[in-house]
């Protein structure tokens, strides 16, 4: 009777040990090969870094502000000086520049990857409704859930958190990349196909220049999310930020946890409006073209 009643405590799938057993097999067949691929990630990201580490605090912030004047105007210019500017006072100016590495070289390769498949996505509907489920699986799992067969595969510190970044912050640009192109008026898409233009000058030209607004909200997303993640990261030796918070947590320093939650809060708000910025000048330029 009690097997009626409670038979999960009887019954079970041995879930965890098969998932054990295919990453096992994953991670001694394929291992090699991804630490091959880790060399390219390491190289772009020791290079983002060394730029960034090579300028001056002075040099960042007036580069920051002319940028925000040229984007948004005084307003914009001036929250990129406060973020800056406390960020520096706080003493975080070297753990920010090491985040805004790993989320830079991150969203690079979320670019490089994403849009491509978003593309795909969207001038293919058999292709989309096999992504579609891995995309779902993909922003359902839990951020802490990727760092187990990132570190499993490609070890710790700061080239795994850039891939773990990559893997959880990708999702969105490749779903606006995809809807973006499909909200694209398809009498227009016709007229650009009827004056003779070829698939790719109609991608090129008519459908990406259409569907911006909505690709840079999905850059946005994915910008965003790399920052969440490269904090999370900080749990397999990503340095930056999040490491400060890390560490203050462990050591339950509430200033240095504040400095470091601080400093993310303050190059969240920089990036979020430097990236909207970007979308309103693009939209600027299409209402004046």
């Amino acid at each position: 009777m009690d097997r009626i009643l409670n038979p999960f405590d009887h019954f079970a799938i041995p879930f965890g040990k098969w998932a054990e057993i295919v990453l096992n097999a994953i991670v001694e067949f394929s291992r090699p090969t991804l630490l091959a691929a880790k060399i390219p990630v390491q190289s772009f990201l020791d290079f983002v870094q060394g730029a960034l580490e090579s300028i001056p605090p002075s040099a960042g912030i007036l580069a920051l502000i002319l940028l925000g004047y040229y984007l948004g105007g005084r307003r914009l210019a001036l929250t990129g000086f406060v973020c800056l500017t406390f960020i520096g006072l706080m003493g975080a100016w070297q753990a920010a520049m090491t985040t805004l590495s790993i989320v830079i070289s991150a969203v690079a390769i979320c670019i490089l990857f994403g849009l491509p498949i978003g593309i795909l996505a969207a001038r293919s509907d058999r292709f989309f409704k096999v992504l579609r489920p891995i995309l779902d699986l993909m922003q359902t799992v839990p951020s802490f859930v990727y760092l187990i067969p990132v570190v499993m595969l490609f070890g710790i510190g700061d080239t795994p958190g850039v891939i773990v970044t990559c893997l959880f912050a990708i999702t969105p640009l490749i779903r606006l990349t995809n809807l973006g192109i499909r909200e694209v008026r398809a009498d227009l898409v016709e007229a650009a196909r009827a004056f003779g233009a070829s698939e790719m000058r109609v991608l090129l030209g008519t459908q990406l220049p259409l569907a911006r607004a909505t690709l840079l909200a999905g850059l946005n997303q994915t910008v965003l999310l790399s920052l969440s993640m490269a904090v999370v990261a900080s749990m397999i030796s990503v340095a930056g930020l999040g490491r400060i918070v890390l560490e203050g947590i462990g050591r339950l320093d509430f200033g240095s946890a504040t400095i470091g939650g601080m400093g993310i809060v303050l190059t969240a708000i920089a990036l979020d409006r430097y990236v909207q910025a970007m979308g309103a000048a693009a939209r600027d330029r299409e209402g004046r073209g």
